[in-house]
């Protein structure tokens, strides 16, 4: 399992309303901007999480950090991005649930005690399962659909009462991609 960097607490708006996090991942290297306006039409969101695979070009990372905190973890196909320390594992703490974010489930081993959620990448296959107890949750590729019918994003939405929802969004409702 790799070393995990401490939980940063993301500050939750007002009691009663919606927390939003933003997922993330495969970029590869380009930021569609579909996936922005995905994002951006969340608003406010209290995070994004990157799940990896974000290319060599640290400007990915600057654009989703100008719309939210930003949580990343370098995946399989990255070496290090100029101006950012990422981890292979990192975690936050959003609404009182512990998220771990890794690229590739696989490289996790045992789910470590405490964690609500995962995030992860790698597959470029959009969905939401439970592991042990634990919302594991890939928001797809951003920029490469593969075998999907569409690039996806993920919203991860924590209700006032507790409960916790994941959307997947399909970049092709929100049009042509442009590139």
């Amino acid at each position: 399992m790799p070393a995990e960097t401490p939980a940063r607490n993301v500050r939750a708006p007002a009691s009663g309303s919606v927390t939003r996090v933003g997922l993330i991942s495969d970029t590869h290297g380009w930021l569609d901007p579909r996936a922005i306006a995905a994002l951006e039409r969340e608003e406010p969101l209290a995070a994004i999480v990157h799940a990896g695979d974000i290319g060599g070009d640290p400007q990915v990372l600057y654009e989703l950090g100008a719309i939210a905190p930003l949580t990343a973890v370098l995946g399989n196909c990255d070496a290090p991005i100029p101006g950012f320390d990422l981890p292979a594992l990192a975690s936050l703490v959003v609404a009182d649930k512990r998220i771990a974010v890794i690229h590739d489930l696989a490289s996790l081993g045992p789910i470590p005690a405490g964690v609500d959620i995962i995030v992860r990448g790698h597959s470029h296959i959009p969905g939401v399962q439970w592991r042990d107890g634990v919302l594991v949750a890939n928001p797809g590729s951003a920029t490469q659909r593969r075998n999907q019918p569409s690039c996806t994003v993920g919203v991860l939405e924590f209700g006032p009462n507790g409960d916790v929802e994941v959307r997947i969004v399909a970049l092709d409702d929100l049009g042509a991609r442009v590139r």
